[in-house]
Protein backbone atom coordinates (compact mmCIF):
# COMPACT_ATOMS: atom_id res chain seq x y z
CA UNK A 1 0.00 0.00 0.00
CA UNK A 2 2.79 2.36 0.86
CA UNK A 3 5.12 1.20 -1.91
CA UNK A 4 7.52 3.74 -3.40
CA UNK A 5 6.13 5.56 -6.44
CA UNK A 6 9.25 7.42 -7.53
CA UNK A 7 8.49 6.72 -11.15
CA UNK A 8 5.51 9.10 -10.99
CA UNK A 9 7.57 12.24 -10.64
CA UNK A 10 10.46 10.88 -12.69
CA UNK A 11 8.14 10.40 -15.65
CA UNK A 12 6.63 13.87 -15.23
CA UNK A 13 10.05 15.49 -15.13
CA UNK A 14 11.38 13.59 -18.14
CA UNK A 15 8.36 14.24 -20.34
CA UNK A 16 7.97 17.93 -19.52
CA UNK A 17 9.61 20.51 -21.78
CA UNK A 18 12.66 22.17 -20.21
CA UNK A 19 12.18 25.60 -18.70
CA UNK A 20 14.53 28.14 -17.18
CA UNK A 21 12.49 28.32 -14.01
CA UNK A 22 13.50 26.29 -10.91
CA UNK A 23 11.18 23.44 -9.97
CA UNK A 24 10.91 21.08 -7.05
CA UNK A 25 12.94 18.51 -8.92
CA UNK A 26 15.84 20.95 -9.54
CA UNK A 27 16.03 22.61 -6.14
CA UNK A 28 17.59 21.15 -3.04
CA UNK A 29 15.32 18.76 -1.16
CA UNK A 30 14.43 19.78 2.40
CA UNK A 31 15.60 17.65 5.29
CA UNK A 32 13.67 14.44 5.86
CA UNK A 33 10.70 14.84 8.23
CA UNK A 34 10.80 13.22 11.64
CA UNK A 35 9.52 9.63 11.72
CA UNK A 36 6.90 10.31 14.40
CA UNK A 37 5.54 13.22 12.37
CA UNK A 38 5.25 11.08 9.23
CA UNK A 39 3.28 8.43 11.15
CA UNK A 40 0.96 11.09 12.60
CA UNK A 41 0.38 12.54 9.14
CA UNK A 42 -0.67 9.11 7.85
CA UNK A 43 -3.07 8.69 10.79
CA UNK A 44 -4.34 12.23 10.31
CA UNK A 45 -4.91 11.71 6.58
CA UNK A 46 -6.90 8.53 7.19
CA UNK A 47 -9.06 9.97 9.99
CA UNK A 48 -9.64 13.17 8.03
CA UNK A 49 -10.69 11.25 4.94
CA UNK A 50 -13.10 9.15 7.00
CA UNK A 51 -14.90 12.39 7.99
CA UNK A 52 -15.23 14.04 4.60
CA UNK A 53 -18.58 12.46 3.61
CA UNK A 54 -20.58 11.10 6.63
CA UNK A 55 -22.16 14.54 7.10
CA UNK A 56 -23.70 14.08 3.64
CA UNK A 57 -24.43 10.36 3.31
CA UNK A 58 -25.89 10.03 6.81
CA UNK A 59 -28.36 12.74 5.84
CA UNK A 60 -29.11 11.01 2.54
CA UNK A 61 -30.05 7.81 4.37
CA UNK A 62 -32.50 9.73 6.60
CA UNK A 63 -33.60 12.39 4.13
CA UNK A 64 -37.27 11.39 4.24
CA UNK A 65 -37.34 11.48 8.07
CA UNK A 66 -35.54 14.85 8.13
CA UNK A 67 -37.96 16.25 5.54
CA UNK A 68 -40.93 15.14 7.61
CA UNK A 69 -39.39 16.36 10.87
CA UNK A 70 -38.55 19.81 9.53
CA UNK A 71 -41.50 20.14 7.13
CA UNK A 72 -39.41 20.41 3.95
CA UNK A 73 -40.84 20.34 0.43
CA UNK A 74 -39.10 18.43 -2.36
CA UNK A 75 -37.58 21.65 -3.71
CA UNK A 76 -36.20 22.62 -0.28
CA UNK A 77 -34.78 19.13 0.10
CA UNK A 78 -33.15 19.58 -3.30
CA UNK A 79 -31.65 22.82 -2.00
CA UNK A 80 -30.34 20.92 1.02
CA UNK A 81 -28.56 18.44 -1.25
CA UNK A 82 -27.02 21.41 -3.12
CA UNK A 83 -25.57 22.95 0.03
CA UNK A 84 -22.45 20.69 0.08
CA UNK A 85 -21.07 21.75 -3.32
CA UNK A 86 -22.00 25.38 -2.60
CA UNK A 87 -19.99 25.34 0.63
CA UNK A 88 -17.13 23.49 -1.05
CA UNK A 89 -16.97 26.16 -3.76
CA UNK A 90 -17.26 29.16 -1.43
CA UNK A 91 -14.99 28.00 1.38
CA UNK A 92 -12.59 25.82 -0.61
CA UNK A 93 -11.17 28.82 -2.43
CA UNK A 94 -9.99 30.24 0.92
CA UNK A 95 -7.88 27.16 1.73
CA UNK A 96 -4.62 28.23 -0.02
CA UNK A 97 -4.56 31.60 1.74
CA UNK A 98 -5.33 30.01 5.11
CA UNK A 99 -2.65 27.36 4.52
CA UNK A 100 -0.02 30.00 3.72
CA UNK A 101 -0.86 31.91 6.89
CA UNK A 102 -1.35 29.09 9.40
CA UNK A 103 0.02 25.96 7.71
CA UNK A 104 -1.99 23.11 6.12
CA UNK A 105 -2.01 21.00 9.30
CA UNK A 106 -3.52 23.83 11.37
CA UNK A 107 -6.23 24.48 8.78
CA UNK A 108 -7.17 20.79 8.55
CA UNK A 109 -7.22 20.55 12.36
CA UNK A 110 -9.60 23.51 12.52
CA UNK A 111 -11.64 21.94 9.72
CA UNK A 112 -12.15 18.74 11.70
CA UNK A 113 -13.23 20.79 14.73
CA UNK A 114 -15.76 22.65 12.56
CA UNK A 115 -17.16 19.34 11.29
CA UNK A 116 -17.57 18.04 14.85
CA UNK A 117 -19.29 21.24 15.99
CA UNK A 118 -21.62 21.41 13.00
CA UNK A 119 -22.70 17.77 13.25
CA UNK A 120 -23.30 18.09 16.99
CA UNK A 121 -25.45 21.21 16.58
CA UNK A 122 -27.54 20.62 13.46
CA UNK A 123 -30.06 18.04 14.78
CA UNK A 124 -30.94 20.20 17.79
CA UNK A 125 -30.57 23.81 16.65
CA UNK A 126 -34.21 23.92 15.50
CA UNK A 127 -35.90 24.63 12.16
CA UNK A 128 -34.77 24.32 8.57
CA UNK A 129 -32.67 27.50 8.67
CA UNK A 130 -30.76 26.37 11.75
CA UNK A 131 -30.25 22.90 10.25
CA UNK A 132 -28.81 24.47 7.08
CA UNK A 133 -26.55 26.83 9.07
CA UNK A 134 -25.06 24.05 11.21
CA UNK A 135 -24.66 21.88 8.13
CA UNK A 136 -22.80 24.76 6.46
CA UNK A 137 -20.38 24.92 9.42
CA UNK A 138 -19.56 21.24 9.04
CA UNK A 139 -19.28 21.57 5.28
CA UNK A 140 -16.91 24.52 5.66
CA UNK A 141 -14.53 22.22 7.53
CA UNK A 142 -14.91 19.60 4.82
CA UNK A 143 -14.28 22.19 2.09
CA UNK A 144 -10.87 23.36 3.30
CA UNK A 145 -9.80 19.80 4.07
CA UNK A 146 -10.86 18.66 0.59
CA UNK A 147 -8.53 21.20 -1.00
CA UNK A 148 -5.58 20.64 1.32
CA UNK A 149 -5.46 16.83 1.29
CA UNK A 150 -3.70 16.68 -2.13
CA UNK A 151 -1.36 19.43 -0.91
CA UNK A 152 -0.43 17.52 2.24
CA UNK A 153 0.11 14.33 0.22
CA UNK A 154 2.35 16.15 -2.29
CA UNK A 155 4.35 17.87 0.49
CA UNK A 156 4.88 14.88 2.79
CA UNK A 157 4.97 12.07 0.22
CA UNK A 158 6.22 13.55 -3.09
CA UNK A 159 7.42 10.15 -4.35
CA UNK A 160 4.23 8.30 -3.33
CA UNK A 161 1.46 10.51 -4.68
CA UNK A 162 -0.42 7.60 -6.23
CA UNK A 163 -0.30 5.25 -3.24
CA UNK A 164 -1.07 7.95 -0.64
CA UNK A 165 -3.87 9.41 -2.73
CA UNK A 166 -5.21 5.87 -2.98
CA UNK A 167 -5.04 5.42 0.80
CA UNK A 168 -6.78 8.74 1.37
CA UNK A 169 -9.45 8.01 -1.26
CA UNK A 170 -10.00 4.53 0.14
CA UNK A 171 -10.56 5.91 3.65
CA UNK A 172 -12.90 8.55 2.22
CA UNK A 173 -14.95 5.87 0.45
CA UNK A 174 -15.00 3.78 3.63
CA UNK A 175 -16.36 6.68 5.69
CA UNK A 176 -18.92 7.44 3.00
CA UNK A 177 -20.21 3.88 2.79
CA UNK A 178 -20.09 3.33 6.57
CA UNK A 179 -22.35 6.32 7.19
CA UNK A 180 -24.77 5.19 4.48
CA UNK A 181 -24.91 1.60 5.78
CA UNK A 182 -25.21 2.04 9.53
CA UNK A 183 -27.10 5.33 9.97
CA UNK A 184 -30.59 3.77 9.61
CA UNK A 185 -29.99 0.72 11.86
CA UNK A 186 -28.10 2.87 14.35
CA UNK A 187 -31.02 5.31 14.41
CA UNK A 188 -33.39 2.42 15.15
CA UNK A 189 -31.10 1.17 17.93
CA UNK A 190 -31.01 4.65 19.49
CA UNK A 191 -34.79 4.90 19.70
CA UNK A 192 -35.80 5.78 16.15
CA UNK A 193 -35.09 9.54 16.28
CA UNK A 194 -33.32 10.90 13.20
CA UNK A 195 -31.64 13.45 15.48
CA UNK A 196 -29.82 10.68 17.37
CA UNK A 197 -28.87 8.99 14.11
CA UNK A 198 -27.20 12.13 12.78
CA UNK A 199 -25.48 13.45 15.91
CA UNK A 200 -23.34 10.36 16.56
CA UNK A 201 -21.08 11.22 13.61
CA UNK A 202 -19.77 14.25 15.52
CA UNK A 203 -17.71 11.85 17.65
CA UNK A 204 -15.75 10.55 14.65
CA UNK A 205 -14.93 14.11 13.62
CA UNK A 206 -13.76 14.96 17.12
CA UNK A 207 -11.35 12.02 17.02
CA UNK A 208 -9.87 13.34 13.76
CA UNK A 209 -8.77 16.55 15.47
CA UNK A 210 -6.30 14.74 17.73
CA UNK A 211 -3.46 13.66 15.37
CA UNK A 212 -3.16 17.15 13.88
CA UNK A 213 -2.59 18.91 17.21
CA UNK A 214 1.07 17.75 17.69
CA UNK A 215 1.76 18.59 14.03
CA UNK A 216 0.43 22.12 14.51
CA UNK A 217 2.70 22.56 17.53
CA UNK A 218 5.73 21.28 15.60
CA UNK A 219 5.35 22.97 12.22
CA UNK A 220 9.09 22.65 11.60
CA UNK A 221 8.66 18.90 11.15
CA UNK A 222 6.84 19.40 7.86
CA UNK A 223 8.99 18.95 4.75
CA UNK A 224 9.22 22.16 2.83
CA UNK A 225 8.22 24.29 5.85
CA UNK A 226 9.83 27.66 6.47
CA UNK A 227 11.94 26.26 9.30
CA UNK A 228 13.44 23.63 6.99
CA UNK A 229 13.80 25.72 3.85
CA UNK A 230 17.42 26.32 2.78
CA UNK A 231 18.85 29.82 3.10
CA UNK A 232 17.77 32.15 0.34
CA UNK A 233 14.84 29.90 -0.66
CA UNK A 234 12.09 31.12 1.66
CA UNK A 235 10.42 33.56 -0.70
CA UNK A 236 6.89 32.72 -1.73
CA UNK A 237 6.54 31.04 -5.12
CA UNK A 238 5.03 33.30 -7.79
CA UNK A 239 1.36 32.65 -8.42
CA UNK A 240 0.40 30.92 -11.64
CA UNK A 241 -2.24 32.43 -13.89
CA UNK A 242 -4.15 29.21 -13.49
CA UNK A 243 -7.26 30.44 -15.31
CA UNK A 244 -5.25 30.60 -18.56
CA UNK A 245 -4.55 26.86 -18.48
CA UNK A 246 -6.80 24.70 -20.65
CA UNK A 247 -5.80 21.67 -18.59
CA UNK A 248 -6.87 23.43 -15.37
CA UNK A 249 -10.26 24.27 -16.87
CA UNK A 250 -10.74 20.73 -18.20
CA UNK A 251 -9.90 19.32 -14.78
CA UNK A 252 -12.23 21.81 -13.05
CA UNK A 253 -15.17 20.91 -15.31
CA UNK A 254 -14.43 17.19 -14.93
CA UNK A 255 -14.33 17.67 -11.16
CA UNK A 256 -17.62 19.54 -11.26
CA UNK A 257 -19.46 16.95 -13.34
CA UNK A 258 -18.27 14.00 -11.26
CA UNK A 259 -19.22 15.94 -8.11
CA UNK A 260 -22.68 16.56 -9.57
CA UNK A 261 -23.15 12.82 -10.11
CA UNK A 262 -21.76 12.00 -6.65
CA UNK A 263 -23.98 14.41 -4.72
CA UNK A 264 -27.08 13.47 -6.68
CA UNK A 265 -26.29 9.85 -5.84
CA UNK A 266 -25.62 10.52 -2.15
CA UNK A 267 -28.63 12.77 -1.76
CA UNK A 268 -31.26 10.99 -3.85
CA UNK A 269 -30.37 7.38 -4.66
CA UNK A 270 -31.85 5.95 -1.46
CA UNK A 271 -35.06 7.85 -2.19
CA UNK A 272 -35.17 6.45 -5.75
CA UNK A 273 -35.06 2.92 -4.36
CA UNK A 274 -37.62 3.69 -1.65
CA UNK A 275 -40.03 5.12 -4.21
CA UNK A 276 -39.61 1.88 -6.20
CA UNK A 277 -40.84 -0.12 -3.19
CA UNK A 278 -37.52 -0.99 -1.57
CA UNK A 279 -37.52 -0.92 2.26
CA UNK A 280 -35.74 1.99 3.94
CA UNK A 281 -33.04 -0.19 5.50
CA UNK A 282 -32.37 -1.96 2.21
CA UNK A 283 -32.25 1.37 0.35
CA UNK A 284 -29.62 2.60 2.80
CA UNK A 285 -27.68 -0.62 2.31
CA UNK A 286 -27.83 -0.18 -1.48
CA UNK A 287 -26.44 3.34 -1.08
CA UNK A 288 -23.71 1.85 1.11
CA UNK A 289 -22.87 -0.68 -1.62
CA UNK A 290 -22.49 2.20 -4.08
CA UNK A 291 -20.19 4.00 -1.70
CA UNK A 292 -18.21 0.94 -0.60
CA UNK A 293 -17.22 0.19 -4.20
CA UNK A 294 -14.83 3.08 -3.79
CA UNK A 295 -12.92 1.37 -0.98
CA UNK A 296 -10.89 -1.05 -3.14
CA UNK A 297 -11.17 0.93 -6.38
CA UNK A 298 -10.08 4.20 -4.79
CA UNK A 299 -6.77 2.55 -3.99
CA UNK A 300 -6.36 0.77 -7.32
CA UNK A 301 -7.38 3.60 -9.68
CA UNK A 302 -4.84 6.25 -8.50
CA UNK A 303 -1.99 3.72 -8.73
CA UNK A 304 -3.12 2.68 -12.21
CA UNK A 305 -3.55 6.32 -13.27
CA UNK A 306 0.02 7.25 -12.31
CA UNK A 307 1.34 4.42 -14.50
CA UNK A 308 -0.53 5.54 -17.62
CA UNK A 309 0.65 8.38 -19.88
CA UNK A 310 -3.00 9.33 -20.48
CA UNK A 311 -5.87 8.79 -18.03
CA UNK A 312 -8.56 8.98 -20.76
CA UNK A 313 -9.25 5.21 -20.90
CA UNK A 314 -10.09 5.19 -17.18
CA UNK A 315 -12.39 8.17 -17.65
CA UNK A 316 -14.26 6.39 -20.44
CA UNK A 317 -14.64 3.14 -18.50
CA UNK A 318 -16.05 4.94 -15.45
CA UNK A 319 -18.43 7.00 -17.58
CA UNK A 320 -19.83 3.94 -19.37
CA UNK A 321 -20.56 2.31 -15.99
CA UNK A 322 -22.45 5.43 -14.95
CA UNK A 323 -24.55 5.45 -18.11
CA UNK A 324 -25.43 1.78 -17.64
CA UNK A 325 -26.39 2.36 -14.00
CA UNK A 326 -28.75 5.25 -14.78
CA UNK A 327 -30.43 3.35 -17.62
CA UNK A 328 -30.91 0.41 -15.25
CA UNK A 329 -32.45 2.63 -12.58
CA UNK A 330 -34.98 3.84 -15.14
CA UNK A 331 -35.88 0.42 -16.54
CA UNK A 332 -35.87 -1.76 -13.41
CA UNK A 333 -35.03 0.24 -10.25
CA UNK A 334 -36.05 -2.53 -7.82
CA UNK A 335 -35.46 -5.64 -9.92
CA UNK A 336 -31.82 -4.87 -10.70
CA UNK A 337 -31.12 -2.68 -7.68
CA UNK A 338 -27.91 -4.40 -6.62
CA UNK A 339 -26.43 -4.28 -10.13
CA UNK A 340 -27.20 -0.58 -10.52
CA UNK A 341 -25.71 0.16 -7.10
CA UNK A 342 -22.47 -1.56 -8.11
CA UNK A 343 -22.26 0.19 -11.50
CA UNK A 344 -22.86 3.63 -9.99
CA UNK A 345 -20.32 2.86 -7.28
CA UNK A 346 -17.72 2.17 -9.96
CA UNK A 347 -18.67 5.35 -11.81
CA UNK A 348 -18.30 7.43 -8.63
CA UNK A 349 -14.62 6.48 -8.52
CA UNK A 350 -14.06 9.40 -10.88
CA UNK A 351 -13.43 11.34 -7.65
CA UNK A 352 -10.14 9.64 -6.66
CA UNK A 353 -9.12 9.80 -10.31
CA UNK A 354 -9.69 13.57 -10.30
CA UNK A 355 -7.65 13.95 -7.10
CA UNK A 356 -4.82 11.94 -8.64
CA UNK A 357 -4.83 14.08 -11.76
CA UNK A 358 -4.55 17.21 -9.58
CA UNK A 359 -1.23 15.86 -8.30
CA UNK A 360 -0.10 14.79 -11.78
CA UNK A 361 -1.08 17.92 -13.73
CA UNK A 362 1.08 20.21 -11.56
CA UNK A 363 4.82 19.70 -11.17
CA UNK A 364 5.52 21.96 -8.18
CA UNK A 365 4.03 22.14 -4.71
CA UNK A 366 2.81 25.69 -5.34
CA UNK A 367 1.20 24.49 -8.56
CA UNK A 368 -0.64 21.72 -6.74
CA UNK A 369 -2.04 24.19 -4.18
CA UNK A 370 -3.37 26.49 -6.89
CA UNK A 371 -4.64 23.73 -9.16
CA UNK A 372 -6.33 21.93 -6.27
CA UNK A 373 -8.07 25.10 -5.08
CA UNK A 374 -9.09 26.15 -8.58
CA UNK A 375 -10.31 22.78 -9.82
CA UNK A 376 -12.21 21.92 -6.64
CA UNK A 377 -13.74 25.33 -5.99
CA UNK A 378 -14.72 25.86 -9.63
CA UNK A 379 -15.87 22.26 -9.94
CA UNK A 380 -18.05 22.36 -6.86
CA UNK A 381 -19.50 25.69 -8.00
CA UNK A 382 -20.48 24.06 -11.31
CA UNK A 383 -22.06 21.14 -9.45
CA UNK A 384 -24.46 23.23 -7.35
CA UNK A 385 -27.46 23.25 -9.74
CA UNK A 386 -27.47 19.47 -10.28
CA UNK A 387 -28.97 18.15 -7.01
CA UNK A 388 -31.34 21.11 -6.80
CA UNK A 389 -32.57 20.54 -10.36
CA UNK A 390 -33.13 16.86 -9.60
CA UNK A 391 -35.35 17.83 -6.64
CA UNK A 392 -37.36 20.27 -8.75
CA UNK A 393 -37.81 17.78 -11.61
CA UNK A 394 -38.80 15.06 -9.16
CA UNK A 395 -41.41 17.24 -7.47
CA UNK A 396 -42.97 18.65 -10.64
CA UNK A 397 -42.85 15.53 -12.84
CA UNK A 398 -43.97 13.15 -10.10
CA UNK A 399 -41.38 10.53 -10.99
CA UNK A 400 -37.74 9.77 -11.69
CA UNK A 401 -37.76 9.63 -15.51
CA UNK A 402 -36.63 13.22 -16.14
CA UNK A 403 -34.08 13.31 -13.26
CA UNK A 404 -32.49 10.07 -14.47
CA UNK A 405 -32.36 11.39 -18.04
CA UNK A 406 -30.50 14.45 -16.71
CA UNK A 407 -28.03 12.29 -14.79
CA UNK A 408 -27.32 10.09 -17.81
CA UNK A 409 -26.97 13.10 -20.12
CA UNK A 410 -24.32 14.71 -17.89
CA UNK A 411 -22.11 11.64 -18.27
CA UNK A 412 -21.34 12.54 -21.91
CA UNK A 413 -19.57 15.87 -21.23
CA UNK A 414 -17.92 14.32 -18.16
CA UNK A 415 -16.24 11.75 -20.40
CA UNK A 416 -15.22 14.42 -22.93
CA UNK A 417 -13.56 16.84 -20.49
CA UNK A 418 -12.03 13.95 -18.53
CA UNK A 419 -10.18 12.86 -21.65
CA UNK A 420 -8.82 16.41 -22.05
CA UNK A 421 -7.80 16.61 -18.38
CA UNK A 422 -6.01 13.27 -18.62
CA UNK A 423 -3.46 14.40 -21.20
CA UNK A 424 0.19 14.10 -20.15
CA UNK A 425 1.11 17.71 -19.36
CA UNK A 426 1.51 20.07 -16.39
CA UNK A 427 -0.04 23.48 -15.88
CA UNK A 428 3.39 25.07 -15.24
CA UNK A 429 4.76 24.00 -18.61
CA UNK A 430 1.49 24.75 -20.37
CA UNK A 431 1.47 28.31 -19.05
CA UNK A 432 5.18 28.77 -19.77
CA UNK A 433 4.58 27.69 -23.36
Amino acid sequence: MMGVMASEETRTTMTSPPTDRPTESTTARPPAPRAWATRLVVVGIVLTALNLRPAITSLGALLEEVRDGLGMSGSVAGLLTSVPPLCFAVFGVTAPRLARRFGPAAVVCAGMAAIAAGLALRPFIGGTAGFLAASALALMGIAVSNVLMPVIVKRWFPDRVGSMTGLYSMALALGTSLAAAVTVPMTDALGGSWKSGLVVWAGLAAAAVLPWIPLVRARGAAPGSAEQAPAGARQEAPALRITRSRTAWALAVFFGLQATAAYITMGWMAQIFRDAGVAAGTAGLLLAVTMVMGVPLAFVIPRLATRLPHQGPIVVALGVCGLAGYVGLYLAPAGGAWAWAVLLGISNCAFPLALTMVGMRARTGAGVVQLSAFSQSTGYLLSIPGPLLVGVLYQHSGGWGLPLALMAGLMIPQIAVGILAGRNRTVEDELAG
